[in-house]
């Protein structure tokens, strides 16, 4: 099974779920859709998950297709799973700015397979198995370097609020 989740952002992502409906898969595909207007022909779709049945999903799937927004990313990470991330982009108003762009491509390839183009989604999901399972040991460097990569954006944030 492929699940696919856009997150809980207002904003539609659109473009994912319209290119799941160019894949050539033969599994069940389950779509988080939130606040997008698509719904996959051939996937069972649902606008939320309680958090308990999404890391359930996230489980018992295949391989996860995400957004690149960082609860999505390290629901995945700590479910085992290597998510394909999607990053929702300014310039179809998907997001505000690129962070999701930067996050994926700082965490590309060690702890997500980057997909900046929907259209090449297929590739990425016929990836072999060993490179969508992860084992995330939490004393890791991978796991230091992205608590530090995160400390880094989070700090300027801080500041403006002064």
């Amino acid at each position: 099974m492929i699940f696919v989740t856009v997150g809980t952002n207002e904003t539609p992502f659109d473009r994912l779920l319209e290119a799941l409906d160019r894949l050539e898969i033969d599994e069940a595909l389950i779509v988080q859709h939130g606040s997008s207007r698509v719904r996959p022909a051939r996937a069972t779709c649902v606008a939320s998950l309680p958090y308990e049945q999404l890391t359930e999903t996230v489980r018992r799937a295949r391989i996860v297709v995400s957004h690149a927004g960082v609860g999505s990313v390290l629901t995945s990470l700590s479910n085992g799973k290597r998510p394909v991330v999607v990053p929702r982009l300014k310039r179809f108003g998907e997001a505000v700015d690129d962070h999701q762009l930067e996050l994926a491509r700082r965490l590309h390839p060690q702890l997500v397979t980057l997909v900046e183009d929907p259209t090449q989604l297929q590739a990425a999901l016929e990836l072999p198995a060993e490179r969508v399972a992860l084992k995330i040991v939490p004393d890791s460097r991978l796991i230091a370097d992205l608590r530090g990569y995160i400390d880094k954006q989070v700090e300027p944030l801080a500041d403006m609020s002064r």
